[in-house]
């Protein structure tokens, strides 16, 4: 394997050539100076590599995972010692390689015991215990392990590598977490939520379920979460819901119903009365409990948030909704707060989120999402052309941006 420096064998190297080109000078510089510290770390026999420690100490990632992580970054893992080559390869490859390139490296990292597929027990329970261990410093709750593994369809208990890409859409928070931040400490994923309630068991929005919606998110949306309404402190009041949000940007609904399902979407425009949809591609249809999964918008059409304040016509129905059609929502709930459906619709690719397309809501929470004052002075507004812009980005996200509205 050699040693760190960039030897005329790393410079003939077509695979580090190839990936060195992904860095700008500064940045490899940077790399350079990461490894040289953590080789110092390291300690093996006064040589410049990084052991599996090491490595495992700067990400926060340890146990099978971590060494999964490492097995991966080794252009040869016969010898376990990291190489500046090693590193450089990998992080060019892994971080800013193309989709097919970090998809498969997450798949590999995932099938933990190296067999050619992904499982239930162990690989998916033991990478999302690891996540959860990393991001949130406990065990997570079983009932809330078993709502992000039930979201994805095994076949025979096992997931192939196209059904694990599916799985890793649903759970965007996932796929970052294995796909941008195994080879970097990430910044904190869960935004701070903000309340005044005496009782945190009243509270919907759970950190895991916070860092599951977020992880559809951009970085400047996972600052700070305020909670503006809820329904035990608020009543069951439309008028005080409007009230609670006006003008306060983006926000996330959660709603609880009467079979103890849980599910919401993220508004990313502000509550207003429209007689028509609106909103942008930002919006999203999510699902907490019994399984947890995100549904973003297809493009396959523009009814995204829907507001309706004191209208008279049956054609304009009072509530708030998203996706689908009039009457025919993929999630709403009428201005009495007191019942709503939600139906499987085109515009997030989304299955009904409930038990039954009829709910009840028996808890409903919202909250607001803090921007940081740049972002939110040009969240909402701009010119049509930035707008469009904004939307246009979404659907390439989504490979979408050639599909008719």
């Amino acid at each position: 394997m050699g040693n760190s420096s960039s030897s005329s064998s790393d410079a003939d190297d077509p695979r580090f050539a190839a990936a060195a080109r992904a860095f700008t000078p500064k940045e490899l510089e940077d790399l350079r100076s990461l490894f040289t510290s953590l080789a110092a770390r390291s300690q093996i026999d006064g040589k410049n590599y990084v052991s599996p420690e090491a490595l495992k100490a700067y990400t926060g990632i340890d146990g099978e995972l971590g060494d999964r992580v490492f097995d991966l970054t080794l252009q040869n893992p016969t010898d376990r010692r990291l190489t500046f080559r090693d590193l450089v390869i990998a992080k060019g490859t892994y971080e800013r390689g193309n989709s097919e390139d970090i998809e498969n490296f997450i798949y590999r990292v995932v099938d933990i015991s190296n067999k050619g597929t992904i499982t239930r027990l162990p690989d998916i329970v033991l990478v999302l215990t690891s996540i959860f261990n990393h991001v949130f410093h406990r065990a997570a709750m079983p009932e809330i392990l078993r709502a992000f593994t039930d979201s994805a369809n095994f076949t025979d208990d096992s997931l192939s590598e196209e059904e694990f890409r599916r799985w890793c859409n649903r759970i965007p928070a996932v796929r970052k977490f294995l796909g941008g931040n195994l080879l970097i400490p990430s910044s904190d994923p869960v935004p701070k939520l903000q309340y005044n309630m005496d009782d945190d068991h009243q509270v919907l929005l759970r950190k895991e379920y916070a860092w599951h919606i977020a992880g559809a998110m951009s970085i400047n949306e996972l600052q700070e979460w305020k909670l503006l309404y809820h329904s035990s402190v608020h009543g069951l009041s439309f008028n005080t819901f409007l009230a609670n949000i006006q003008n306060d940007g983006p926000t996330v609904l959660i709603i609880k119903d009467d079979e103890g399902y849980v599910y919401g979407g993220y508004a990313s425009q502000p509550w207003e009365k429209h007689s028509d949809f609106y909103g942008d591609m930002k919006s999203f249809l999510f699902q907490l409990y019994p399984k947890a999964s995100i549904f973003r918008p297809t493009g396959s059409n523009r009814n995204l948030q829907w507001c309706g304040v004191n209208f008279s016509s049956d054609a304009i129905p009072n509530g708030i909704g998203f996706g689908g059609r009039v009457h025919h929502f993929g999630l709403f709930v009428s201005a009495q707060f007191d019942k709503g459906h939600t139906f499987p619709c085109t515009t997030f690719a989304n299955p009904c989120l409930s038990k039954d397309t009829r709910i009840r809501p028996k808890v409903i929470e919202c909250w607001g999402v803090m921007m940081h004052q740049n972002r939110a002075e040009g969240g909402v507004k701009g010119t049509v052309l930035e707008r469009f812009k904004e939307d246009r980005h979404m659907l390439n996200m989504v490979g979408l941006a050639n599909s008719s509205d």
